[in-house]
């Protein structure tokens, strides 16, 4: 038994438009997948799964990944505008699938929680992304003041949600990991608010997403005060799934 992750999946879209890296995604996922993944093994997965719009839209994305070898667990990622309430989503999910919201799973002495985390300005990954900034931009106008401020709240509310599923953590468990969308630390992995969390928490291993078109190939993140910490986009993996154990 061994234990992966891959995240950003984007599924049911055709992703070139974001870079020729991008062209045929799906397919060098599920041909990287079953080469190292057997039926024994659990693969997390955190966030944008897919890129529908409503949970009916989704169920092929998730019939796609049920029909791939290994236990799946997933969080919810920004554009994962499908998720809706967990009672109704249970009732569609492939046997294979399992959720985290504001909730925690178990499994062959493996305990996993986590909540997506939302934009903190704590840091900034700017300086490793390749994008062009506006050079007339000098100030924030009222309606971005607005959204900084919408953001804050709803980070909030997301560290509210991480502690609720890391408090249900299984104590007699041999391997802490928690799922996060967003980076919960900045790639010179000074203190922040979610790492914080944890480690009040004891988490061994934190993997995430969010991240894209990372200039070059940067190695980020690592380990500190006892987490080690894993960007896990499918496109920084090269579309290969990441073995943490």
């Amino acid at each position: 038994m061994r234990i992966w992750s891959i995240s950003d999946l984007h599924l049911g879209k055709e992703m070139g438009l974001f870079g020729s890296h991008w062209e045929g995604h799906a397919e060098k996922i599920k041909e990287h997948w079953i080469h190292v993944i057997h039926a024994d093994d659990l693969v997390l997965i955190p966030g944008d799964l897919s890129w529908a719009l409503k949970l009916e839209q989704a169920i092929p994305d998730l019939e796609w990944v049920h029909n791939l070898p290994g236990t799946k667990v997933l969080i919810k990622g920004n554009h994962d505008y499908w998720w809706g309430s967990l009672s109704k989503l249970t009732t569609i999910l492939p046997p294979s699938i399992h959720l985290i919201q504001n909730n925690a799973f178990h499994w062959k002495g493996v305990t996993v929680g986590g909540a997506r985390l939302w934009d903190t300005p704590e840091y900034s990954f700017k300086e490793f992304i390749e994008f062009k900034e506006n050079p007339k931009a000098k100030k924030k106008n009222p309606e971005e003041l607005a959204q900084v401020e919408l953001n804050q709240t709803i980070f909030e509310r997301e560290l509210g949600r991480l502690k609720m599923s890391l408090n249900q953590l299984d104590s007699s468990a041999n391997i802490r990991i928690a799922m996060t969308h967003y980076p919960p630390i900045g790639a010179d992995l000074k203190p922040s608010r979610a790492a914080q969390i944890l480690e009040e928490h004891r988490i061994q291993i934190c993997v995430f997403g969010h991240l894209h078109n990372l200039k070059g190939n940067l190695d980020l993140f690592g380990t500190k005060r006892g987490v080690r910490y894993l960007l896990t986009s499918c496109d920084y993996l090269h579309f290969h799934p990441i073995a943490l154990l």
